[in-house]
C-alpha cells in the first residue's frame, strides 16, 4: 500500500511540460494569496500566479504606490510569481496587473487585484493569554444546522455519523448557533481542528490534509461564513484560534498535479516514513541522516511532505498564515506538527508573524513528554545551539502526561502525585512557563474520563488544578459531558459527535435534555470553575508556589508578591488543596506559612457559603478537591 501510494505521490513530480503536445492558450486560473493589505509591517508581497502557459508571460504594471519587484519562474511551465513591493503610502483599492508575450505590447491576460484596508487595531491585536480558557472541537463532529447547504460534488461527501472515520455532518453554522453555550460555560477562546478544503476520499472530516489552502471546507461552510464566525464569536467574547498545518498537505492537494517544481515537496528514492524522534533536533549526537529523516520524511503515504526550504514555498506558507489571521480576524494560531516542519523556516515564519502582530499568540504542538525539548521551540529560550524561535506557546505535553500518572497512580514515592508535583517544579527549563498551554484532552488523546476510569472524583481534581495552574488552560469539546473513548488511541471515537448538536441526539448537552446526573454534575463543574477563573485576576497574573506532596495531599497557592513577603501573606489568595487519600485529613496548615497567616478568612468556591476564618487545621474530605479563595487583610 504504502509503495502504491508513494509511487503515485513521485509520478506527480514529473514536470509538466514533458509532453510532446503544443502549449496551451495562457489562462490565469488561480491567483494566491486572492487579497492582500496596505499597511503591513514587511512591505513586500508575493502572488502565485496559476494557469496554464503563464510562465511564458511577462508581467507589466503602473500602480500608486507598488513596484514591481521582478518575476520568477519554476520548472513548470504553469506558475508565474511575481514580486511586489507596497510602499508605506500605498492607498486601498485595486490594481492592474498586465500579463503579456514577449514583446508585445498588448496585454494578453489582465488581472484586477485587490489591496484592502485594515481593520482598525488588526496590529495591536490582543492574543489567547492566561486570561484564556480553549474549546477546542472538530466542526464536522460538533453541530449541525438545518437546512445545511449542499456542497459542490467532493470525494467524500455523504453523512454517514454511524461510521467514526466518516463525515458526520458538522458544519460552521451549527458552531455559530451555540457559540452562546461555549460562552456560558465560562470559555474565552474557541480552536477548532483545521477548516480548509479536505477534498480527499475517506477520513476528510478532520482537517489536517489540506487540498486549498485558502478555502474553508465546502462542507464546512465558506470563507465568508468563517469570517462571520469569528465576528459572531467576538460579539459574544470568545476569540478564534484557527488550526494551520505548514507541514504536509494532502495527496489530492490542487498542486499534486502540477507542482511547481519537484522540489516543492521532500522527495525520496522510495517512500520514506518520518521516525517521529523529535530529539533528534536537539541531540548533540544525532547522526545528519536521523536529523533529515524526522524533519523530511512524509507523516503517512497521503500527506506528503512540503520541503519549506524551497523559497517560494516558505514565502507562500508564510503568506498564508497572515492572510487568515488578517482575512478572518484570528487571536491566535495553533500550529500542527510544529517541530517536523523546516526548523530555519519555522523561525522565519514566527518572526515574520509576530512582527505583524507583537501581541499575536501562536501555540505549537511538539508531542514530547520531556520540557526541555518543549521549551526549545518557545520564543525566548536560550538554546544550546544558538536556534531562535518567536513562537510564544508551546503545548504542554509534559504537563498533561504527569497529569493523568499523577492522579492514576499510587501515591509511593516518586509516583503518583508528586510527578504532577515534579512536573510543575521543571518550569525553570522554560522561557516563560505561564504561555504554555496545559490540556486535559486533546482531538489525539484517549478522554480524560476515560483514562481516570470514570472517576468523577480524580476529574474534579484535574479540572481544578487546570484552572488554578499557571497555564492557559484547554479543554476538549464534550469533556463536560463526560464523553468516553477507549484507552488507546482510537481518533474516530475521540471525536465523538457532541450530544445534542445533530437533529435527534437523545441526550442534549445544549440545552441540558436527557443528561445522566453524573453528567450534569460534571457539567455544572466545569461552568463553574470556568466563570470563576474567568473573573479572577489572580490566577491570570499572580505568582504561584506549590509544596511537596505528602501523603497524598498536594497544596498549590496563588498569590502577590514573593513567598514570605507580607504582600503575599496579606494580599489576596488563592489555595487548591488536592486530597487523594481515601480517608478525610486534617491538613496542618502551619506548614503554610510563607503565604498564610493568622486571622485569614477563606471563601469556599465550589462549596459555597459565607466566608470563613481558617483555623490551624483544615479538614480535608476524602478524595477531594478544595479551593478556597481567601481575602486581602
Amino acid at each position: 500500500m504504502k509503495t502504491t501510494a508513494a509511487s503515485a505521490a513521485l509520478g506527480a513530480l514529473a514536470p509538466a511540460h514533458a509532453s510532446a503536445e503544443a502549449p496551451p492558450q495562457p489562462a490565469l486560473q488561480r491567483v494566491e494569496p486572492p487579497s492582500w493589505w496596505v499597511g503591513m509591517a514587511e512591505p513586500q508581497l508575493q502572488l502565485m500566479l496559476h494557469g496554464p502557459g503563464l510562465a511564458a508571460l511577462h508581467v507589466r504594471m503602473s500602480a500608486p504606490g507598488v513596484r514591481l519587484l521582478g518575476q520568477q519562474r519554476l520548472s513548470s511551465p504553469n506558475y508565474l510569481f511575481v514580486d511586489l513591493e507596497l510602499a508605506a503610502d500605498c492607498r486601498p483599492g485595486r490594481i492592474d496587473i498586465q500579463l503579456h508575450h514577449p514583446g508585445h505590447d498588448t496585454p494578453l491576460l489582465n488581472l484586477s487585484y485587490e489591496l484592502q484596508a485594515r481593520e482598525p487595531g488588526s496590529a495591536q491585536r490582543q492574543g489567547f493569554d492566561t486570561r484564556d480558557a480553549v474549546y477546542l472541537l472538530v466542526p464536522d463532529r460538533f453541530a449541525r444546522a438545518e437546512p445545511a447547504v449542499a456542497p459542490p460534488a467532493m470525494r467524500e461527501s455523504r453523512v454517514q455519523r454511524s461510521q467514526p472515520g466518516a463525515r458526520h455532518g458538522g458544519n460552521l453554522a451549527g458552531l455559530r448557533e451555540h457559540l452562546g453555550y461555549i460562552a456560558d460555560m465560562g470559555f474565552t477562546q474557541i480552536w477548532p481542528t483545521p477548516v480548509v478544503e479536505n477534498d480527499n476520499p475517506s477520513y476528510s472530516y478532520h482537517g489536517y490534509a489540506a487540498t486549498d489552502f485558502y478555502r474553508v471546507d465546502p462542507r464546512l461552510g465558506s470563507n465568508e461564513e468563517y469570517r462571520a464566525l469569528a465576528v459572531q464569536a467576538r460579539q459574544q467574547g470568545l476569540g478564534l484560534i484557527q488550526d494551520i498545518v505548514l507541514n504536509h498537505i494532502g495527496d489530492h492537494h490542487w498542486w499534486m498535479a502540477d507542482l511547481p517544481t519537484p522540489e516543492w515537496l521532500n522527495q525520496w528514492p522510495s517512500y520514506t516514513e518520518t521516525h517521529h524522534a523529535r530529539v533528534t533536533w536537539q541531540d548533540p549526537h544525532a547522526a545528519p541522516s536521523d536529523q533529515r529523516r524526522f524533519s523530511q520524511g512524509w507523516f503517512t503515504p497521503n500527506m506528503p511532505d512540503l520541503n519549506q526550504r524551497q523559497p517560494q514555498l516558505a514565502t507562500y506558507l508564510i503568506q498564508m498564515s497572515l492572510w487568515w489571521i488578517e482575512y478572518a480576524g484570528l487571536s491566535g494560531l495553533r500550529t500542527d506538527t510544529y517541530s517536523y516542519s523546516d526548523r530555519d523556516f519555522l523561525s522565519r515564519w514566527s518572526a515574520r508573524l509576530m512582527r505583524e502582530y507583537p501581541r499575536l499568540n501562536i501555540v505549537g504542538e511538539e508531542w514530547s513528554g520531556h520540557p526541555a525539548i518543549v521549551a526549545y521551540w518557545q520564543r525566548g529560550k536560550r538554546n544550546h545551539d544558538g536556534y531562535v524561535s518567536s513562537t510564544p506557546s508551546m503545548l504542554d505535553f509534559p504537563l498533561h502526561y504527569a497529569l493523568i500518572a499523577g492522579l492514576k497512580e499510587a501515591d509511593q514515592g516518586e509516583g503518583g502525585i508528586y510527578k504532577l508535583y515534579e512536573a510543575l517544579a521543571q518550569d525553570f527549563l522554560y522561557a516563560d512557563a505561564n504561555r504554555l498551554m496545559a490540556f486535559e484532552g486533546n482531538h489525539d488523546t484517549p478522554r480524560l474520563y476515560s483514562q481516570l476510569n470514570e472517576d468523577l472524583d480524580l476529574l474534579r481534581m484535574a479540572w481544578g488544578y487546570l484552572c488554578v495552574v499557571n497555564r492557559i488552560p484547554q479543554f476538549l469539546y464534550g469533556s463536560e459531558l463526560l464523553l468516553t473513548s477507549p484507552g488507546q488511541r482510537d481518533d474516530g471515537q475521540v471525536r465523538a459527535d457532541f450530544p445534542g448538536g445533530f437533529a435527534g441526539d437523545r441526550v442534549d448537552g445544549l440545552r441540558g435534555r436527557g443528561l445522566s446526573p453524573r453528567q450534569r454534575t460534571a457539567q455544572a463543574l466545569l461552568r463553574q470553575l470556568l466563570n470563576w477563573r474567568r473573573q479572577t485576576r489572580l490566577v491570570h497574573e499572580g505568582r504561584l508556589t506549590h509544596y511537596a506532596p505528602l501523603q497524598g495531599v498536594y497544596v498549590l497557592l496563588r498569590h502577590w508578591g514573593a513567598p514570605g513577603s507580607a504582600e503575599a501573606r496579606q494580599g489576596e489568595r488563592v489555595m487548591l488543596v488536592l486530597n487523594k487519600q481515601n480517608q478525610d485529613v486534617a491538613l496542618d496548615l502551619r506548614r503554610f506559612a510563607d503565604v498564610l497567616g493568622p486571622g485569614d478568612r477563606a471563601h469556599d468556591v465550589l462549596q459555597g457559603g459565607a466566608a470563613r476564618e481558617l483555623g490551624r487545621t483544615l479538614t480535608l474530605a476524602a478524595r477531594s478537591t478544595t479551593l478556597l479563595q481567601l481575602a486581602a487583610r
